[in-house]
Protein backbone atom coordinates (compact mmCIF):
# COMPACT_ATOMS: atom_id res chain seq x y z
CA UNK A 1 0.00 0.00 0.00
CA UNK A 2 2.79 2.39 0.94
CA UNK A 3 4.56 1.64 -2.34
CA UNK A 4 1.41 2.51 -4.27
CA UNK A 5 1.08 5.80 -2.40
CA UNK A 6 4.73 6.67 -3.08
CA UNK A 7 4.28 5.76 -6.76
CA UNK A 8 1.20 7.96 -7.02
CA UNK A 9 3.03 10.88 -5.40
CA UNK A 10 6.01 10.48 -7.72
CA UNK A 11 3.73 10.26 -10.75
CA UNK A 12 1.93 13.42 -9.64
CA UNK A 13 5.23 15.27 -9.18
CA UNK A 14 6.43 14.19 -12.62
CA UNK A 15 3.20 15.44 -14.18
CA UNK A 16 3.47 18.77 -12.36
CA UNK A 17 7.11 19.25 -13.34
CA UNK A 18 6.37 18.30 -16.93
CA UNK A 19 3.40 20.65 -17.10
CA UNK A 20 5.58 23.51 -15.92
CA UNK A 21 8.33 22.93 -18.48
CA UNK A 22 6.80 21.33 -21.56
CA UNK A 23 3.76 21.70 -23.77
CA UNK A 24 2.22 19.04 -26.00
CA UNK A 25 0.89 20.63 -29.16
CA UNK A 26 -1.29 19.31 -31.96
CA UNK A 27 -1.47 22.54 -33.98
CA UNK A 28 1.08 25.30 -34.54
CA UNK A 29 0.08 28.78 -35.70
CA UNK A 30 2.10 31.90 -36.48
CA UNK A 31 0.92 35.48 -36.02
CA UNK A 32 2.32 38.85 -36.99
CA UNK A 33 1.73 41.90 -34.82
CA UNK A 34 1.83 45.48 -36.07
CA UNK A 35 2.08 47.56 -32.92
CA UNK A 36 2.79 51.06 -31.64
CA UNK A 37 4.86 50.92 -28.48
CA UNK A 38 4.49 54.66 -27.91
CA UNK A 39 1.32 56.56 -27.03
CA UNK A 40 2.36 59.57 -29.13
CA UNK A 41 -0.04 60.46 -31.99
CA UNK A 42 2.69 60.13 -34.64
CA UNK A 43 4.13 56.87 -33.32
CA UNK A 44 5.39 54.52 -36.02
CA UNK A 45 4.30 50.91 -36.23
CA UNK A 46 6.71 48.09 -35.44
CA UNK A 47 6.43 44.45 -36.51
CA UNK A 48 6.81 41.31 -34.40
CA UNK A 49 6.01 37.63 -34.87
CA UNK A 50 4.59 35.09 -32.43
CA UNK A 51 3.97 31.37 -32.19
CA UNK A 52 0.79 29.76 -30.86
CA UNK A 53 0.86 26.08 -29.84
CA UNK A 54 -2.51 24.40 -29.30
CA UNK A 55 -4.22 21.18 -28.36
CA UNK A 56 -7.86 20.50 -27.59
CA UNK A 57 -7.57 21.65 -23.95
CA UNK A 58 -5.00 24.45 -23.77
CA UNK A 59 -2.77 26.82 -25.71
CA UNK A 60 0.66 28.40 -25.33
CA UNK A 61 1.59 31.78 -26.86
CA UNK A 62 5.06 33.29 -27.13
CA UNK A 63 7.17 35.76 -29.09
CA UNK A 64 8.97 33.98 -31.92
CA UNK A 65 12.24 35.66 -30.91
CA UNK A 66 11.90 34.42 -27.34
CA UNK A 67 10.82 30.98 -28.58
CA UNK A 68 13.98 30.68 -30.69
CA UNK A 69 16.21 31.96 -27.85
CA UNK A 70 14.71 29.53 -25.33
CA UNK A 71 15.13 26.69 -27.82
CA UNK A 72 18.81 27.50 -28.38
CA UNK A 73 19.40 27.77 -24.64
CA UNK A 74 17.58 24.51 -23.92
CA UNK A 75 19.70 22.65 -26.47
CA UNK A 76 22.85 24.45 -25.20
CA UNK A 77 23.56 26.20 -28.49
CA UNK A 78 23.92 29.48 -26.58
CA UNK A 79 24.34 30.21 -22.88
CA UNK A 80 24.67 33.07 -20.46
CA UNK A 81 28.25 33.93 -19.48
CA UNK A 82 27.51 36.27 -16.59
CA UNK A 83 29.27 39.14 -18.35
CA UNK A 84 26.63 41.85 -19.07
CA UNK A 85 28.24 43.14 -22.28
CA UNK A 86 28.87 39.69 -23.75
CA UNK A 87 25.38 38.48 -22.87
CA UNK A 88 23.84 41.65 -24.28
CA UNK A 89 25.57 41.07 -27.63
CA UNK A 90 24.48 37.41 -27.66
CA UNK A 91 20.86 37.90 -26.65
CA UNK A 92 19.88 41.33 -27.99
CA UNK A 93 18.88 39.87 -31.36
CA UNK A 94 16.30 37.75 -29.55
CA UNK A 95 14.71 40.66 -27.70
CA UNK A 96 10.98 41.34 -27.80
CA UNK A 97 8.72 44.12 -26.62
CA UNK A 98 6.29 41.37 -25.59
CA UNK A 99 8.32 38.57 -23.98
CA UNK A 100 5.47 37.00 -21.99
CA UNK A 101 4.82 33.27 -21.98
CA UNK A 102 1.03 32.88 -21.98
CA UNK A 103 -0.70 29.60 -21.22
CA UNK A 104 -4.47 29.32 -21.52
CA UNK A 105 -6.90 26.72 -20.22
CA UNK A 106 -10.69 26.85 -20.11
CA UNK A 107 -10.69 28.56 -16.73
CA UNK A 108 -7.31 30.24 -16.26
CA UNK A 109 -4.66 32.32 -18.01
CA UNK A 110 -1.08 31.77 -16.83
CA UNK A 111 1.63 34.34 -17.58
CA UNK A 112 5.39 34.23 -17.01
CA UNK A 113 7.28 37.41 -17.87
CA UNK A 114 10.82 38.77 -17.40
CA UNK A 115 11.07 41.97 -15.35
CA UNK A 116 14.41 43.64 -14.60
CA UNK A 117 16.47 40.50 -15.05
CA UNK A 118 14.15 38.21 -13.06
CA UNK A 119 11.05 36.19 -13.93
CA UNK A 120 7.61 36.74 -12.46
CA UNK A 121 4.45 34.71 -12.99
CA UNK A 122 0.83 35.43 -12.30
CA UNK A 123 -2.54 34.01 -13.22
CA UNK A 124 -5.94 35.46 -13.97
CA UNK A 125 -9.43 34.14 -14.57
CA UNK A 126 -10.19 33.33 -18.21
CA UNK A 127 -13.50 35.17 -18.34
CA UNK A 128 -13.46 36.94 -21.70
CA UNK A 129 -16.91 37.52 -23.23
CA UNK A 130 -17.54 38.16 -26.92
CA UNK A 131 -20.45 39.52 -28.91
CA UNK A 132 -20.82 37.77 -32.26
CA UNK A 133 -21.67 40.11 -35.14
CA UNK A 134 -23.47 38.98 -38.27
CA UNK A 135 -20.74 40.41 -40.48
CA UNK A 136 -18.19 38.50 -42.51
CA UNK A 137 -14.90 39.31 -44.19
CA UNK A 138 -13.09 37.15 -46.69
CA UNK A 139 -9.59 36.41 -45.44
CA UNK A 140 -7.76 34.22 -47.90
CA UNK A 141 -10.44 31.91 -49.27
CA UNK A 142 -12.54 31.81 -46.11
CA UNK A 143 -15.43 33.96 -44.92
CA UNK A 144 -14.50 34.86 -41.35
CA UNK A 145 -17.07 36.12 -38.86
CA UNK A 146 -16.72 39.28 -36.81
CA UNK A 147 -16.80 39.43 -33.00
CA UNK A 148 -16.19 42.28 -30.57
CA UNK A 149 -15.24 42.60 -26.92
CA UNK A 150 -14.05 45.17 -24.41
CA UNK A 151 -11.06 43.76 -22.58
CA UNK A 152 -8.04 45.19 -20.79
CA UNK A 153 -9.22 48.76 -21.34
CA UNK A 154 -9.51 48.54 -25.13
CA UNK A 155 -12.25 47.73 -27.64
CA UNK A 156 -11.21 44.71 -29.71
CA UNK A 157 -12.45 43.44 -33.08
CA UNK A 158 -11.78 39.85 -34.08
CA UNK A 159 -12.43 37.79 -37.18
CA UNK A 160 -12.51 34.05 -36.62
CA UNK A 161 -12.69 31.06 -38.93
CA UNK A 162 -15.71 28.92 -37.94
CA UNK A 163 -14.33 26.06 -40.03
CA UNK A 164 -11.31 25.64 -37.74
CA UNK A 165 -12.69 24.33 -34.43
CA UNK A 166 -9.91 25.75 -32.25
CA UNK A 167 -11.17 28.41 -29.86
CA UNK A 168 -7.80 30.14 -29.44
CA UNK A 169 -6.03 33.18 -30.81
CA UNK A 170 -3.16 35.60 -30.23
CA UNK A 171 -2.12 36.97 -26.85
CA UNK A 172 -4.78 36.13 -24.20
CA UNK A 173 -7.75 36.11 -26.58
CA UNK A 174 -9.77 32.92 -26.91
CA UNK A 175 -13.26 31.42 -26.45
CA UNK A 176 -14.59 32.10 -29.94
CA UNK A 177 -16.19 29.26 -31.98
CA UNK A 178 -13.22 29.08 -34.33
CA UNK A 179 -9.58 30.12 -34.60
CA UNK A 180 -8.97 33.88 -34.51
CA UNK A 181 -7.51 34.89 -37.86
CA UNK A 182 -7.32 38.65 -37.31
CA UNK A 183 -7.52 40.75 -34.14
CA UNK A 184 -7.08 44.48 -33.55
CA UNK A 185 -8.16 47.27 -31.22
CA UNK A 186 -10.35 50.11 -32.44
CA UNK A 187 -7.40 52.56 -32.33
CA UNK A 188 -5.32 50.09 -34.38
CA UNK A 189 -2.43 50.27 -31.93
CA UNK A 190 -2.20 46.47 -31.98
CA UNK A 191 -3.08 44.41 -35.04
CA UNK A 192 -2.56 40.63 -35.10
CA UNK A 193 -2.83 38.55 -38.27
CA UNK A 194 -2.56 34.79 -38.71
CA UNK A 195 0.05 33.93 -41.35
CA UNK A 196 0.39 30.17 -40.96
CA UNK A 197 -1.36 27.18 -39.42
CA UNK A 198 -0.12 23.60 -39.40
CA UNK A 199 -1.43 20.42 -37.87
CA UNK A 200 1.68 19.09 -36.18
CA UNK A 201 2.05 16.98 -33.07
CA UNK A 202 5.12 18.15 -31.19
CA UNK A 203 6.26 18.55 -27.61
CA UNK A 204 7.85 21.88 -26.73
CA UNK A 205 10.22 20.87 -23.89
CA UNK A 206 11.34 24.39 -23.02
CA UNK A 207 7.97 26.03 -22.37
CA UNK A 208 8.26 28.02 -19.14
CA UNK A 209 11.60 26.44 -18.32
CA UNK A 210 12.86 29.49 -16.44
CA UNK A 211 14.50 29.16 -13.04
CA UNK A 212 13.76 31.04 -9.83
CA UNK A 213 10.39 32.34 -11.00
CA UNK A 214 8.59 34.41 -8.39
CA UNK A 215 4.80 34.43 -8.09
CA UNK A 216 3.06 37.79 -7.85
CA UNK A 217 -0.32 39.40 -8.23
CA UNK A 218 -1.06 40.69 -11.70
CA UNK A 219 -1.27 44.34 -10.59
CA UNK A 220 2.22 44.12 -9.12
CA UNK A 221 3.70 42.56 -12.26
CA UNK A 222 1.92 45.18 -14.38
CA UNK A 223 3.47 48.06 -12.41
CA UNK A 224 6.90 46.45 -12.17
CA UNK A 225 6.98 46.12 -15.95
CA UNK A 226 6.35 49.85 -16.41
CA UNK A 227 8.76 50.83 -13.64
CA UNK A 228 11.51 48.74 -15.26
CA UNK A 229 12.06 51.55 -17.78
CA UNK A 230 13.39 53.73 -14.96
CA UNK A 231 15.56 51.16 -13.24
CA UNK A 232 18.58 51.32 -15.56
CA UNK A 233 21.20 53.81 -14.40
CA UNK A 234 23.47 54.16 -17.43
CA UNK A 235 26.25 55.68 -15.35
CA UNK A 236 26.65 52.21 -13.80
CA UNK A 237 26.40 50.35 -17.11
CA UNK A 238 28.61 52.50 -19.36
CA UNK A 239 31.84 53.18 -17.51
CA UNK A 240 33.59 55.20 -20.20
CA UNK A 241 30.69 57.25 -21.58
CA UNK A 242 30.78 61.02 -21.22
CA UNK A 243 28.38 62.64 -18.71
CA UNK A 244 26.17 64.20 -21.41
CA UNK A 245 25.63 60.80 -23.07
CA UNK A 246 24.67 59.34 -19.69
CA UNK A 247 22.21 62.17 -19.05
CA UNK A 248 20.67 61.73 -22.50
CA UNK A 249 20.22 57.98 -22.04
CA UNK A 250 18.61 58.49 -18.66
CA UNK A 251 16.29 61.12 -20.15
CA UNK A 252 15.34 58.63 -22.86
CA UNK A 253 14.42 56.12 -20.16
CA UNK A 254 12.08 58.68 -18.65
CA UNK A 255 10.50 59.26 -22.06
CA UNK A 256 9.95 55.53 -22.53
CA UNK A 257 8.22 55.44 -19.17
CA UNK A 258 5.97 58.40 -20.00
CA UNK A 259 5.17 57.13 -23.50
CA UNK A 260 4.66 53.49 -22.54
CA UNK A 261 1.78 52.03 -24.53
CA UNK A 262 0.93 48.59 -23.11
CA UNK A 263 -1.50 46.18 -24.73
CA UNK A 264 -3.44 46.25 -21.47
CA UNK A 265 -4.57 49.69 -20.32
CA UNK A 266 -6.43 48.10 -17.42
CA UNK A 267 -6.08 44.83 -15.56
CA UNK A 268 -9.42 43.34 -16.70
Amino acid sequence: MEKKIVLLILTFLIIVIKSQKSFSSEYVAGYTLDYKDSNLPNAKSELATFILLMNDKESYFKSMNVYVKDSLMYYKKIKETGDPLTDFKSFSKFSSEYPENIGITAGKIYVTTPISGAYVNYEEVNNIEWKLINEFKKIGNVNCQKAITNKYGRNWIAYFNPNIPLNYGPYKFNKLPGLIVELYDDKDNFHYKLYKLKKRKVVCPFANSYKNVKSAKKEKAYQWRKDSFLQVDYSEVLDNADPETIRQLNRNSRKLYDQYNPIELSLE
